[in-house]
């Protein structure tokens, strides 16, 4: 039956990566304005946004992959209207397929930002930190906001497993709080969401 088939809806944090990315890009979009030269705020932002949008994507793309690996078959509708895939299996008969599926996006991100943080090289580009930003922020989304959503990452994950909801927020939220406290104590990603201005640093966000 249709409501036994599981799928993942496309969260606000994907839609705001991907306006993020567009308005970091093509900051004269919508109007007829002369062209200017990019600051090196601009410049940091733009890659920060692509970096937080690849996070997303990477998240998307690891749970189509894990579909098609354990021989589902994935396709993109519309669920009530909203934009959602469909991992094509039957979490009823399959849980434990269904929770691979579920658990592989948020996986995916905390691999990547362990990666970043382990792996020795130069630190602290806006790319890096956009791609860190979009692992926490994404997981801090799912075990706040989006943990009871009927087809959240989190509920499916305690729909076809023996874990509650409130310890997969704990091992997700625990994960991403060790990679936060990593970043706040490694000087290379000193002032972590404060962009460059050209005498110093300002907030990146006004109220």
């Amino acid at each position: 039956m249709r409501e036994n088939i599981a799928s993942l809806r496309l969260f606000r944090p994907s839609v705001l990566a991907i306006a993020l990315l567009l308005l970091a890009t093509y900051p004269e979009v919508g109007g007829a304005q002369s062209p200017r030269s990019s600051t090196p705020s601009d410049i940091y932002w733009r890659h920060f946004a692509f970096g937080f949008a690849t996070s997303i994507v990477a998240h998307e793309t690891a749970h189509i992959l894990t579909s098609y690996a354990v021989g589902a078959h994935p396709h993109l509708g519309l669920d009530h209207g909203r934009p959602t895939i469909f991992s094509g299996i039957d979490s009823q008969r399959e849980p434990h397929k269904q929770f691979l599926f579920s658990a592989s996006g948020l996986t995916t991100q905390a691999l990547i930002d362990e990666l970043i943080l382990d792996i020795p090289h130069t630190r602290g580009s806006a790319l890096e930190r956009g791609i860190l930003a979009g692992g926490i922020g994404t997981t801090l989304f799912y075990i706040t906001l989006g943990r009871n959503a009927s087809v959240s990452d989190i509920s499916f994950m305690a729909r076809t497993s023996s874990l509650s909801k409130t310890q997969l927020s704990l091992i997700f939220g625990g994960v991403s709080a060790i990679h936060a406290i990593r970043i706040a104590r490694d000087s290379s990603y000193a002032n972590f969401f404060i962009r460059p201005m050209a005498n110093g640093g300002s907030i990146g966000y006004r109220f």
